[in-house]
């Protein structure tokens, strides 16, 4: 019996150049769809066990940088793209996929490309969380660029990997109520580059742990499944920690 498919060839050059290939159709989409500089570009990749020395090999994964700057660089340079001076270049090994990400067909892998979006560049460097649902220590909670990386969790103080101890800022009381938020669920940071506030999920917010979804204005939910992959903040959007916690995000804190 013939096979109706080919079998997908098994070699570090053939990942590399359909990867490397993938990513400039991508960067040159961001460049020009956009105008703005692209801060970062994430891969992913779900490979089995067997595959993985072939992956590794690829992005040259035990050299830290050399994929960042043999290939994305190369490729933004050979193709007058735009990339921030601080693009990051981060490579994760995943059993699952963020929804944000750009799969490849040919290989197992998928590329996401964060850029700085028109628009968010005349937003205030200050903003404010409201706590819709759970019960937290505060009703509501301001954000400033200057305050660094505020953490989003069950009780203020939790013992965290490597036994220091972890601040969350915004925390939620240690009952019944906020049973589904983690100790260690999410964070919220100010990105420069963009003069925006981007949230990631930490550890205790993604599978096979509690859960974090992002609900914008429009109803688009967008699931957080990477720690890796933030999503800017925009006026309106609702934080979804675990099944009932609920955050909104918003620059207006006038009845807080």
């Amino acid at each position: 019996m013939f096979k109706l498919f080919k079998e997908r060839p098994h070699d570090v050059k053939f990942i590399r150049n359909i990867l490397s290939q993938f990513i400039k159709e991508r960067l040159q989409r961001a460049q020009g769809g956009e105008g703005a500089n692209i801060m970062g570009v994430y891969i992913f990749i779900n490979c089995s066990d067997a595959e993985k020395h072939l992956y590794e090999a690829a992005v040259f994964a035990n050299v830290p940088g050399k994929f960042k700057l043999e290939e994305v660089q190369r490729i933004a340079d050979d193709y007058a793209i735009t990339l921030s001076p601080s693009f990051k270049c981060d490579i994760v090994f995943t059993d699952k996929f963020p929804p944000q990400a750009d799969l490849i067909k040919d290989i197992n892998a998928a590329v996401f490309i964060s850029t700085k979006k028109s628009g968010l560049i005349n937003k205030k460097s200050q903003a404010f969380i409201k706590v819709l649902n759970g019960e937290a220590e505060h009703e509501s909670y301001s954000l400033d660029a200057a305050n660094g990386r505020i953490n989003i969790g069950r009780e203020a103080k939790v013992q965290a990997a490597g036994n220091y101890m972890r601040k969350n800022t915004i925390a939620f009381k240690p009952n019944e109520i906020n049973r589904s938020v983690s100790r260690q669920h999410a964070h919220i940071e100010w990105e420069a580059d963009s003069n925006s506030f981007l949230v990631f999920a930490d550890e205790g917010g993604i599978p096979p742990n509690n859960k974090m979804k992002v609900r914008t204005p429009e109803g688009v939910l967008i699931k957080m499944q990477a720690i890796e992959v933030g999503h800017r903040l925009q006026e309106g959007d609702q934080v979804i920690l675990g099944d009932s916690a609920v955050l909104e995000f918003t620059y207006s804190g006038g009845n807080y």
